[in-house]
């Protein structure tokens, strides 16, 4: 069997890189090591821990009705039925590709892929068979997998010491949770089992929790948090992580230096970040090129240093998020279908998906201030605002960087009740190199959150209305 692209692996990037070269007219295959398609993205990450996060939110929400006075009695949790509505989203998602690809042609090949040889692609089934396919371009789309704690040897076990993959399917409520690392999927997950019940303390080896987040983002969302009930340790480095009878212990010390603490948990979350998943690959017999992150070196248009061999995703540089690895599959398969495909690097969003959400798009100010930009800054809080005063909503604000000439946007980050739908009309303004005046004078629905975007972009450039 002989096709124009087959795409290894089918996550978001892979997916979507695949119908996108259908449309295009290519005859396009793809290969899938799992059950299901759609990747960790769809199967155990960004669509489970949402139904997880949105559940667990109205747990909460139902319990402190009364100050809109609604008089209910106190809710009670079936975390099993709260599981179901979590399987039921994967399953639903997952379907969908598998309808994507029965729309668009596309064969699907169950089996873990390998390159052999330029063009070739061994599938090799569960039980150990294995069939040759024959491609003029394979595209390597495997993603990334758990990365661990570095230096620190931990044996995951996924019911007691877990990585993000039991952290979304624990039997009961743990009474304390520990979280090994204050980004992204830690936050998320320790905030769900917070919000049902649980101690939650996380420790992180940096001083701020989410990383290159712009710093003021990261100081007022660890305050709320807090206020939430999260115990942080930062600048701690994570020595051991050990399984003692049903429970686990974390010992850390201050990364500056001092005494080592022990805690006792019930579950422990290792959420350390991902790294690129490249095993049984054949890229090393193929020759192809890795960084010293264990990334495929790729050029401008995806292309290995191997012909016809590219890759997009997780598994090369830039930020680990689905809607970037998606983009990529577009520009890829645009270019394989002779087009030009292209990816904007500096306007990808990135989306904190707590409560409130943290949403972020561009620079940051420690960016800018490293990189020499001469930055003016416009902030407006929600406090101010009449629609997030209504909905009890208050907590956060928008800040908006623009350059000090030209006062083109540079950079937006808001923390907020909606804050990853509201990023976007500073990401669209970004794609067209719009200036802070540019997005204060367009008229926003009232009453509405997004005023405060409005808002902030009017202080960027002048004044705002409402403070």
């Amino acid at each position: 069997m002989s096709y124009d692209v087959i795409v290894i692996g089918t996550g978001p990037g892979g997916y979507v890189c695949a119908v996108k070269a259908a449309q295009l007219g290519l005859k396009v295959a793809v290969v899938e090591k799992r059950a299901t398609f759609g990747g960790t993205c769809l199967n155990i990450g960004c669509i489970p821990s949402k139904a997880l996060l949105h559940a667990s939110e109205m747990f909460h929400a139902a319990g402190h009705l009364d100050s809109l006075g609604i008089e209910v009695e106190a809710p009670r949790l079936n975390l099993p039925k709260m599981m179901e509505h979590k399987d039921a989203t994967v399953k639903s998602n997952v379907d969908g590709v598998a309808f994507l690809f029965k729309k668009n042609k596309i064969d699907t090949f169950q089996g873990t892929g390998k390159v052999s040889g330029t063009g070739r692609v061994v599938v090799t089934a569960e039980g150990g068979e294995s069939q040759t396919l024959e491609t003029k371009a394979i595209v390597i789309a495997t993603g990334s997998d758990v990365a661990g704690i570095p230096g620190v040897p931990v044996e995951i076990d996924e019911t007691v010491i877990v990585s993000s993959t039991g952290g979304i399917a624990l039997s009961k409520v743990p009474g304390h949770m520990v979280v090994v690392g204050g980004g992204v999927i830690g936050l998320e997950l320790g905030s769900v089992w917070s919000r049902l019940g649980a101690k939650v303390t996380v420790v992180e080896y940096l001083d701020t929790i989410l990383g290159g987040m712009d710093g003021e983002v990261s100081k007022q969302f660890q305050r709320i948090l807090a206020k939430q009930g999260i115990e942080f340790h930062l600048g701690a480095k994570v020595t051991g992580v050990t399984r003692d009878g049903d429970g686990a212990s974390v010992t850390f010390e201050p990364v500056k230096g001092g005494e080592a603490q022990t805690l006792a948990a019930d579950v422990v979350l290792v959420a350390t970040g991902r790294k690129p998943f490249t095993a049984g690959l054949g890229l090393e017999e193929a020759g192809v090129a890795l960084d010293n992150r264990g990334r495929v070196e790729i050029d401008g248009h995806f292309r290995t240093n191997v012909e016809g061999i590219y890759a997009i995703g997780d598994v090369v540089k830039g930020p680990m998020l689905a809607h970037k690895a998606e983009d990529e599959g577009v520009a890829l398969a645009e270019i394989l279908a002779g087009q030009a495909g292209h990816v904007n690097y500096d306007v990808i969003p990135g989306v904190v998906y707590t409560q409130p959400e943290v949403a972020s798009v561009g620079k940051t100010e420690e960016e800018l201030k490293a990189a020499g930009i001469a930055y003016k800054v416009g902030k407006f809080p929600f406090s101010a605002n009449g629609r997030a005063r209504a909905m009890q909503a208050t907590d956060g604000f928008v800040k908006i960087l623009a350059d000090k000439e030209t006062d083109r946007v540079l950079g937006g980050h808001i923390i907020g009740f909606g804050a990853g739908e509201m990023i976007h009309e500073i990401t669209v303004l970004m794609e067209f190199g719009g200036s802070s005046e540019d997005l204060g004078r367009t008229c926003h629905a009232h009453p509405t959150m997004s005023e405060a975007v409005k808002e902030a972009a009017l202080a960027t450039f002048f004044k705002p209305i409402h403070m």
